[in-house]
């Protein structure tokens, strides 16, 4: 390529949607300017959340992007799960500031996905570069790149970021026709568990898929109550506003899955999801009556229902969660990078990759043989 030129935007929003979107392509709706701009606009991000948005974009030489990295000054670690408490502890006393630090993420969006978004391939050393660049200038202590793709933890490798391991729980779509299909693959004890669950936790209960303009304000409405109530019992504070759910779906469209419970015509309980190219993503949950089962109904068993019913490959139901595994979910190794320029802070997180990375490994070998398939 000739000359690139890096530099950073003032939040996606600041960036033509199309531009963006020729980078990010439109598979994992979690790195297109739809979903990042609706944080923006809602205030989900910026402002006093400890989430600064500061895009880095690589231009090609016809002046339009040819990489950009969804990049965020944070001036704490929460909304990432991908946990630095302890390095963050370490840094500061040894005299450093673990803070900010720049990350290279979807906010509050535990998704394997692309961080290096890329038009031109070729561009990515200089993606990796700029970003380097940024945490060099601004004297920040580290930059992390949490849930890479796959595909692309050879670029940050290349470049010298140190990789860590983690690890998610993913259900695949074998071709089944129906979720039957499904279940004739489990073992007749597993089968029968799923069976009672699912017609003890819909008793009385009607559910409902929606999507696009289906979802209106009266459901906005019961899904906030929902994510208030997750929220309020799992980190005590909501990351995300009020404003960001129907933003979401006004920008989304019929990309947006919301599953609902109804007892009466009145939800009770919902978990809203993203449909990618061949991935259905379950992101949000929440009930306002505590029914047995019900979360594992509308997160797990409905969302397997909805992929199989669009044809699509995976489904992602969230971080953590050795409870998926009696449910079809099977352990998928997760990766994230991380930049770090001080030398001795450096070794010391690299030596302890190595030790959490076997113990990962043989979490993971041992999780796998917890599945609910028949064997032979």
């Amino acid at each position: 390529m000739t000359a690139l030129i890096a530099r950073i935007a003032d939040g996606v929003s600041a960036i033509p949607a199309e531009q963006w979107d020729a980078c990010a392509g439109g598979d994992n709706p979690f790195v297109g300017h739809a979903f990042l701009s609706a944080l923006e606009e809602s205030r989900s991000v910026g402002g006093r959340s400890g989430w600064q948005a500061i895009p880095v974009i690589v231009d090609g030489a016809d002046g339009t992007p040819a990489a950009v990295a969804p990049a965020y000054a944070k001036s704490h670690s929460q909304g990432e799960y991908v946990f630095d408490h302890g390095w963050a502890d370490a840094w500061e006393r040894a005299g450093g500031s673990y803070y900010p630090k720049l990350q290279i993420a979807a906010p509050f969006t535990p998704v394997p996905g692309p961080r290096l978004l890329l038009r031109d391939s070729s561009a990515a050393p200089a993606l990796i570069a700029a970003l380097e660049e940024v945490t060099d200038q601004h004297k920040l202590s580290s930059a992390h790149a949490t849930f890479v793709a796959p595909g692309q933890v050879h670029l940050f490798e290349a470049a010298g970021w140190l990789i860590r391991h983690g690890t998610q729980f993913h259900w695949k779509n074998d071709g089944y026709a129906t979720f039957d299909d499904f279940l004739g693959r489990l073992s007749s004890r597993k089968r029968k568990a799923i069976r009672k669950e699912r017609s003890g936790a819909v008793e009385g209960l009607t559910i409902r898929h929606l999507t696009g303009a289906e979802i209106g304000a009266r459901e906005w409405d019961a899904f906030w109550a929902f994510y208030q109530d997750t929220g309020s019992r799992k980190w005590g504070q909501p990351y995300l506003t009020r404003d960001f759910f129907p933003l979401l779906g006004e920008k989304l469209g019929e990309r947006v899955l919301m599953i609902l419970a109804e007892r009466d015509g009145r939800p009770v309980a919902g978990a809203l999801n993203l449909i990618g190219g061949d991935v259905l993503y379950g992101r949000y949950w929440g009930c306002t009556e505590d029914v047995p089962f019900l979360h594992f109904e509308l997160c797990y068993y409905q969302a397997i229902d909805a992929a199989i019913a669009r044809g699509l490959g995976t489904v992602e139901a969230g971080a953590q969660g050795e409870h998926k595994l009696a449910r079809g979910y099977a352990p998928v190794a997760t990766f994230s990078a991380h930049y770090i320029p001080d030398a001795g802070f450096r070794r010391a997180v690299s030596d302890f990759l190595v030790r959490e990375r076997a113990a990962v490994a043989a979490d993971a070998e041992f999780l796998g043989q917890m599945t609910p398939f028949r064997r032979g």
